[in-house]
């Protein structure tokens, strides 16, 4: 859930939000473990990303599994007008616990960074799904397509925290 709040002449923000938006595509059944994540705001100033990020965990056979929830990128478009968001897309991070995301210099590239692995149930087997980078082309209407993931060697004690982007000469 996110909040656009009026930002005052003093510098400070209005007590009370001026708009309050869900996130997630499946909002009235959030699980354990569901949290919001990084907020990046398009240069152009028309669109608004969100992390949302679900890590909670239940035991299958002895194991820790994830639990479900949405690990997906929300992209809402902002009223030039009224600054009310709407909410446009959420797409898959194909991942666990989106952690982080940013934008390339150009705003053409969208990186997401899905923290650890984590063990899923399929079914009676489980598997596990490995921390990763996904990469998204952000359209011209600010909505993404997925491109390809890249794995990420982590654990549980050394995970993808933080990463971002930057222009090369």
């Amino acid at each position: 859930m996110g909040q656009v709040y009026k930002k005052l002449d003093d510098g400070t923000l209005s007590a009370a939000p001026l708009f309050t938006k869900d996130s997630l595509a499946d909002g009235p059944h959030v699980r354990p473990g569901q949290a919001a994540g990084t907020v990046h705001v398009h240069p152009n100033g028309r669109f608004v990303y969100q992390a949302n990020r679900a890590s909670g965990a239940t035991d299958f056979e002895g194991k820790r599994v994830f639990a479900g929830g949405e690990n997906t990128i929300a992209v809402f478009a902002i009223d030039q007008k009224t600054a009310e968001p709407t909410l446009i897309q959420n797409i898959d991070t194909h991942g666990i616990s989106a952690r982080t995301f940013a934008l390339d210099p150009s705003s053409r590239i969208l990186v997401a960074g899905n923290q650890v692995p984590f063990l899923v149930r399929r079914g009676p087997k489980v598997t596990t799904v490995p921390a990763s980078l996904a990469v998204y082309r952000v359209r011209d209407d600010g909505k993404l397509d997925f491109v390809r993931k890249y794995d990420v060697e982590a654990t549980n004690s050394k995970s993808l925290f933080w990463m971002g982007l930057v222009a090369l000469p």
